[in-house]
């Protein structure tokens, strides 16, 4: 099990909020994810080099439909397929140019295996995440998180980010 501090550890505390843990912006700047409390997020493993890439532009139709009450943190990962191999600086000038994403690039991470970020942690252990157990099967998984940080449920990499399994907790 992987605890919030990235080491091998005893599980970790079912009550733990997704708020507590630590993550990068695409800058390497820390992101306070309590900034986001009030709002759902929807959290996207993203890559530049995917069948699946295109829906960066209906994340970003979807951040400007709803941003007052949703924000999408799209976090690359180079797991599947080696499909996002870019440094921050290519992957967020790739984001910005081919589709104008505005939404919130993470740190390149790992979304599964024995590196798995904590945060994939919590969003895919139901012993963290209070709710149910998931695998990260593929890029463009998506999983939303409440406006209190509470699990919803996750959806596959074909359901589009425009679909009313995602709007309709908008």
């Amino acid at each position: 099990m992987i605890s919030f501090f990235g080491k091998a550890q005893e599980p970790v505390n079912p009550s733990a909020s997704i708020y507590d843990i630590s993550i990068n912006n695409i800058d390497g700047d820390k992101i306070d994810l309590g900034t986001y409390k009030g709002k759902k997020i929807l959290f996207v493993n993203v890559a530049s080099e995917c069948g699946f890439t295109g829906q960066y532009e209906d994340l970003q139709k979807l951040y400007e439909t709803y941003q007052e009450n949703l924000m999408i943190i799209g976090v690359p990962c180079n797991q599947f397929g080696g499909q996002e191999p870019g440094t921050a600086d290519e992957i967020k000038t790739f984001c910005e140019k081919n589709y104008g994403v505005e939404f919130l690039i993470t740190e390149k991470v790992a979304v599964k295996g024995e590196n798995q970020h904590p945060l994939y942690a919590w969003l895919t252990k139901k012993s963290i995440n209070g709710l149910k157990d998931s695998t990260v099967k593929w890029n463009f998984q998506k999983y939303l998180v409440d406006e209190q940080g509470r699990f919803i449920d996750y959806y596959m990499s074909t359901t589009k980010p425009m679909s009313s399994k995602i709007t309709k907790y908008l």
